[in-house]
């Protein structure tokens, strides 16, 4: 009896202690508390919830004791299921929801089933609004000022999400949804993006149990670097008519009505962020030829922005009394300035772009209708946002067959662009538009994407359904709100409170505001509760506060990707003020008629700025693409390889080539019969090298961009038996170093390749250039076989697998050194761009 006394003692002092933290009495519990189907809410504020309370009763004999189930968890009654859409470069007027000409269905059929938002912001660079979006903070809050590729080691620009931001995935996760992310994820760093992770910032590491989809900023839509959580797959191989924009919808159709099958009352949380509309634009050939049989761009870029503005105001998306913003004559031409070759050329961009909205728009409605077959429509909230940031001019002016290009400073003229015309959009081109169709797509605002200061690169037309909730079906609200705002308005539909604490980590406040509010018609003019916000990207600053705007004028045009940095971007740049309560689309400059309010401005600028981690601050753009930053190569100059089969290994991780010389020797074994394949590769068909084998005879091949192919050939077929390959690379120039200096003469130097099969030399050859600064970051270095695309087309087909065997795989880099020389040459250019940015200040910008 005693020993039974004990432990009744001790089985309620657990009791107790387990009550105290866990389960509080708001909380809402269903069935019988300790029964198989027993669910429970959970107070939500400390995650993971703490353990909950033993409820049935142990004695010495379970014949005695009574058991109980720990209750699943579950949302608070009435909470929503949630389909979280964003597509990515795509500006305010390109869809027909808003005014333009591009069929977009499925985002009519969420406005008209819903609200239109027609006053809605973005950072105006993708994986900065991407963390916002699912952080509820400023982009630099979450540390993502800046995309991850020119990350820096500053708390607001270091591209890590801390744990101190857990996403709306992990909240929603452990107050019992389901949660899953398809399509891009431009919020994993890139040295943690390989096998070896961590994977804590991959989507399966911040709350999203299932992910479908591509690291980093765009990739291939026909090869793809896909993944299924955190394992690489490549379903393009042996099927050339696959894309992931449908590949994508198909799983996450899958996923839902494998989640529906297990259990119809499990509520979900989808996050779709298909690639689309980010370069390159790769539509089906259905969807190109649906597009131009349809004619909409043979009047030119001009006269679309008179259509789409009237459209706009017949549709109520702008005030009647807006103004449409001047073309930008000093920057961009008129189309009727062009030769008849050019408006050819920019026709078909324009046709292929508006394939691929139409394109990805279609696939996203599959995705709403399999939510409507499920019976789930009337109360899941569906959040379609119109891009990620304005319209993307990274182009060039005369837009170009391959993204990779325009990364490395190289703009072809309308006539060699013209060779890819046939294939815009297939699998042989990475391509995007000229700049002027991108200004277009931004009607009625000035600029574009990567600029924060005018609405042309924040402004994202939004629409919002929820039947069960919001009864003012096709109307539109004009508030002014922020991408930070969307998880305070998923925190408040739901019922589930902000969390203080997650893993033990105090939580940095949200800082965005819900919009719950504005579901209710009675609303329709209420003022917006979002008051201030700051925006800042690559040194370009603005802020809006209570209805007006301060807005720094840009000095770089966001196209010229390369030159000198500005130096000191806290003073370097002019401002100008709108009052956007009277004035929507920035058309009239009142900085001089109000210096009180612009002092007023300026000071609250910096004081937020302070506030959210957004200095120091840095206009650098190439070259911070470039800085050092943690990588698993970071520090070494060789690279030894065991020779087992290795692919899928991102840039970041792999041994960069770059500007510099470098040796690569594989040990090699050629079975009887001969061999063929793969030895190592690193990029593809717009950009990349490769060490194979064609019938036994040994090749090195360099792809300088799809522009030109070198090779390095053996003459004869390699005998059965161990042999020993080696590419050696002397380089000309002085390499990345010279980037200390703000100087980009040293990139993309000559240099001269030796190929020697068993020590003998094979074919000596020098480039009269290299790829300067990037080589295609959708690629992967891969060791015995080769993914994505081949850097030979007319050679290989992938996955090109080597049928012989690699003993042992070495690369050994050496960087060029600085002689003094070198470092008084590299001051003296430095000192005269730093005068020249002087005087273009002096002078202001046009």
């Amino acid at each position: 009896m005693n020993e039974r006394r004990l432990l009744s003692a001790i089985l309620a002092v657990i009791m107790t202690s387990m009550l105290s933290v866990g389960l509080s009495t708001a909380q809402q519990i269903t069935g019988t508390p300790g029964s198989p189907d027993a669910t429970t809410t959970i107070d939500g504020r400390y995650l993971p919830s703490p353990p909950q309370p033993f409820r049935g009763r142990i004695e010495l004999n379970a014949a005695q004791s009574k058991p109980a189930w720990p209750m699943r968890v579950v949302p608070p009654k009435g909470a929503p299921n949630i389909l979280l859409i964003m597509t990515d470069d795509c500006g305010f007027s390109a869809p027909s929801t808003f005014g333009g000409v591009i069929p977009t269905p499925a985002l009519d059929r969420i406005a008209n089933n819903g609200l239109r938002y027609t006053n809605f912001h973005s950072t105006s660079l993708c994986s900065p609004t991407r963390a916002a979006l699912i952080t509820g903070r400023n982009h630099h809050s979450a540390g993502f000022g800046v995309v991850s590729e020119g990350a820096s080691g500053f708390p607001g620009y270091n591209s890590y999400i801390g744990k101190d931001n857990a996403t709306i995935g992990r909240i929603l996760l452990d107050n019992g949804y389901r949660t899953s992310w398809f399509g891009k994820d431009h919020n994993t760093p890139e040295w943690t993006a390989s096998q070896a992770g961590p994977f804590d910032q991959w989507p399966t590491g911040m709350g999203f149990e299932y992910f479908y989809g591509f690291v980093g900023g765009d990739t291939s839509q026909w090869q793809p670097n896909l993944f299924r959580n955190t394992t690489a797959i490549y379903p393009y191989v042996g099927n050339p008519k696959w894309n992931l924009i449908t590949a994508m919808a198909d799983d996450a159709i899958h996923w839902l009505n494998e989640l529906n099958d297990i259990d119809p009352s499990m509520p979900f949380f989808l996050h779709y962020v298909p690639g689309a509309t980010h370069a390159p634009h790769h539509a089906t050939p259905e969807w190109i030829k649906k597009i131009s049989d349809m004619h909409l761009f043979d009047k030119g870029w001009n006269a679309l922005r008179d259509q789409i503005f009237e459209n706009q105001k017949k549709l109520g998306v702008i005030p009647q009394d807006a103004k449409l913003t001047p073309w930008p004559d000093d920057l961009l031409k008129k189309w009727d300035s062009l030769t008849a070759e050019e408006k050819k050329l920019f026709i078909r961009q324009a046709d292929v772009y508006a394939a691929y909205l139409a394109y990805t728009d279609h696939e996203i409605g599959r995705v709403i209708q399999a939510v409507e077959d499920l019976g789930k429509l009337d109360n899941t909230l569906i959040i379609y946002i119109s891009g990620d940031n304005g319209s993307s001019a990274e182009g060039s002016p005369n837009g170009t067959p391959s993204e990779v290009l325009q990364f490395n400073g190289i703009e072809l003229p309308v006539a060699e662009q013209m060779k890819w015309y046939d294939v815009w959009g297939s699998d042989l081109t990475y391509n995007h538009m000229a700049v002027a169709w991108t200004w277009a797509f931004d009607t009625p605002f000035k600029w574009t994407k990567q600029i924060p200061s005018f609405f042309g690169g924040t402004r994202q037309g939004m629409a919002i359904s929820w039947p069960k909730a919001i009864k003012d079906k096709g109307g539109i609200r004009h508030q002014f709100h922020h991408v930070i705002d969307i998880v305070p308005t998923l925190l408040e539909v739901t019922g589930i409170p902000a969390p203080v604490m997650v893993d033990g980590v105090a939580q940095k406040p949200i800082e965005g505001v819900s919009m719950a509010y504005t579901f209710d018609k009675a609303n329709v003019n209420a003022p917006s509760t979002h008051k201030t916000q700051y925006f800042e990207m690559m040194g370009v600053q603005g802020l809006y506060n209570d209805g007006w705007m301060l807005s720094a004028v840009p000095i770089r045009p966001p196209w010229q990707l390369l030159g000198s940095a500005i130096l000191d971007p806290a003073s370097a740049f002019k401002f100008e003020l709108y009052d956007v309560r009277n004035d929507w689309t920035q058309f009239t400059d009142v900085a001089d008629a109000n210096p009180g309010k612009m002092r007023e401005m300026r000071d609250l600028m910096f004081a937020e700025f302070a506030k959210y981690q957004v200095l120091p601050l840095d206009a650098s753009v190439a070259t911070r693409m470039v800085t050092p930053r943690p990588s698993l190569s970071a520090g070494r100059s060789v690279f030894t390889y065991s020779g087992n089969p290795v692919t899928g290994i991102p840039r970041g991780t792999a041994p960069s080539v770059l500007n510099t010389s470098y040796t690569i020797t594989a040990d090699i074994e050629v079975p009887q019969g001969g061999a063929e394949g793969m030895i190592v590769t690193d990029g593809g068909r717009f950009g990349g090298y490769g060490l194979y084998l064609l019938k036994s005879k040994p090749v090195f091949l360099w792809n300088l961009l799809d522009l030109k192919r070198v090779r390095w050939e053996g003459k004869d077929a390699l005998t059965p038996g161990r042999h020993t390959l080696e590419f050696d690379f002397k380089y000309d120039g002085l390499g990345f170093a010279t980037l200390a200096f703000n100087n980009v003469s040293g990139l993309g130097r000559p240099g001269t390749g030796t190929f020697k099969v068993d020590g003998k030399v094979v074919a000596t050859q020098k480039l009269d250039h290299t790829v300067p600064l990037t080589l295609p970051w959708d690629e992967t270095f891969d060791i015995g076989s080769d993914t994505g695309t081949p850097v030979a087309d007319s050679d290989y087909q992938v996955p090109f697998k080597l049928t012989g065997t690699i003993n042992k795989l070495t690369i050994s880099v050496e960087p060029p050194k600085l002689t003094p020389e070198d470092l008084k040459k590299l001051k003296e250019g430095e000192a005269k761009a730093a005068d020249g940015a002087a005087k273009h200040m002096q002078r202001g910008p046009n």
